[in-house]
């Protein structure tokens, strides 16, 4: 199968790179400080979503704000400990494609996505963070606006997607998807093609378009 669009749009975490270490140490810590329980903490999914949407989630409305700000620390704090790196594949495929026709797109804060992507050697020229858009994924919002920076049409972009909620904020988008199952079985995601992760694909540039094909 091949895809061909304008635009390539990446979520970060469990597509381009894997932190799942330092997630789990970071929001461990985070839930102990705050006094979520452990049941109600592995209840709530927590792959693909904006820490606001899971801080609301698990605590009074009150102490959101603050919940919000202290695990983007902890997380950030945490990037030099060696939890995050490059998931196979990403090196390859980014290094095909013009500055100009890919973007990140994430449900991280900004200063957290960049010190993940600075810690290996990521520097998209667009990036699109929690802080950008009122409403975060599954919401078409992050995607929709990440082709606008672009100058492309919604139609004429690909998302690539490791979790449920960012694969439906891609066809929302009115986008064709492509899932990595690195974080999700390959039987929950839903995306025109599902393969292992980004080794498994090739991205050949013609002209003003980027055309997506299954390596044999």
């Amino acid at each position: 199968m091949k895809i061909r669009a304008q635009a390539m749009l990446f979520d970060n975490d469990g597509t381009l790179v894997s932190s799942l270490r330092s997630v789990e140490r970071c929001w461990t810590r985070w839930a102990g400080e705050y006094g979520v329980t452990a049941e109600a903490f592995a209840a709530i999914e927590l792959h693909g979503r904006t820490a606001a949407e899971l801080a609301a989630d698990l605590l009074p409305a009150a102490l959101v704000p603050e919940a919000v700000e202290r695990i983007e620390q902890l997380e950030v704090e945490d990037v030099p400990n060696g939890g995050v790196h490059l998931l196979p594949g990403t090196r390859d495929f980014l290094d095909v494609l013009p500055a100009g026709r890919w973007a990140v797109v994430t449900s991280a804060t900004r200063r957290l996505a960049e010190a993940r992507l600075g810690a290996v050697g990521i520097l998209p020229k667009t990036l699109v963070a929690a802080d950008d858009v009122t409403r975060g994924k599954p919401d078409p919002e992050p995607y929709l606006l990440a082709a606008r920076l672009l100058g492309v049409d919604p139609a004429d972009c690909v998302v690539f997607e490791d979790a449920p909620a960012g694969l439906r904020a891609g066809r929302a988008a009115g986008m064709a998807t492509v899932a990595l199952a690195t974080t999700h079985p390959a039987h929950e995601l839903d995306a025109d093609l599902v393969e292992p992760d980004l080794s498994a694909l090739s991205a050949q540039v013609t002209g003003e378009f980027v055309q997506v094909a299954v390596r044999p």
